[in-house]
């Protein structure tokens, strides 16, 4: 059962132990005078809970290095960081994205990393330095499907031991994971959130089998 927090400020929630700010709040109404997120960057989206409630059940190792790519706001990295204490790195090609995941890291009490670079510009180098490589509603668009792919694929070769990636269920999110089940060991698992609210999703994740 969640656990029940009461918060005096309605634009703030929690979900797995995380503080979150609705787009209403006074802090990020602020940013958002000077910083707009293109690419969908400019809230926190359902399946980032499905991930989190996924990893709960398979969670890394503590002090894990975890990326959270295409990450926006990067909810996922700061629950990994808080819940694990993961050491994590969020990467999104906007760079206006930064000063939201500062706050979100900030009001946490956690560290996030930034690292601002398209999918297709994440290197080897940088990939073979996590464990853990984690997205969530990152393929939305058919145009998607191979730079992710491509970035799988480095990120394996570079010694990352499993990626995980939640969708609600989109057609280029299905197309990546048969990509993906055709060449490595990659499950698709349906799977659901209860917090802040009940969201629907499905979990692909890759394990690197030369680890």
């Amino acid at each position: 059962m969640p656990e029940l927090i009461e918060i005096p400020d309605p634009n703030v929630y929690v979900a797995y132990g995380v503080y979150f700010l609705k787009v209403k709040h006074k802090f990020v109404q602020r940013l958002k005078r000077h910083h707009q997120p293109g690419a969908h960057g400019y809230r926190t989206w359902g399946t980032s809970f499905v991930l989190m409630d996924y990893l709960q059940h398979y969670p890394p190792k503590a002090r894990s290095r975890i990326m959270d790519v295409g990450c926006g706001w990067a909810p996922v990295g700061v629950f990994c960081a808080s819940r694990f204490k993961a050491k994590v790195v969020g990467a999104d090609m906007d760079s206006h994205v930064v000063p939201y995941m500062d706050l979100l890291a900030a009001l946490n009490d956690v560290k996030v990393e930034k690292l601002t670079a398209r999918f297709e510009r994440i290197t080897t180098k940088q990939l073979s330095e996590m464990d853990l490589v984690v997205g969530s509603d990152i393929c939305f668009w058919d145009e998607m499907v191979k730079p992710l792919y491509n970035l799988i694929q480095r990120a394996l070769r570079g010694g990352v031991s499993r990626i995980a990636i939640a969708d609600p269920g989109r057609a280029p999110f299905f197309k990546l994971a048969e990509r993906c089940g055709a060449k490595w060991k990659a499950e698709l698992t349906p799977w659901y959130s209860l917090e802040p609210r009940r969201q629907n999703g499905d979990v692909l994740e890759i394990r690197n089998l030369d680890t």
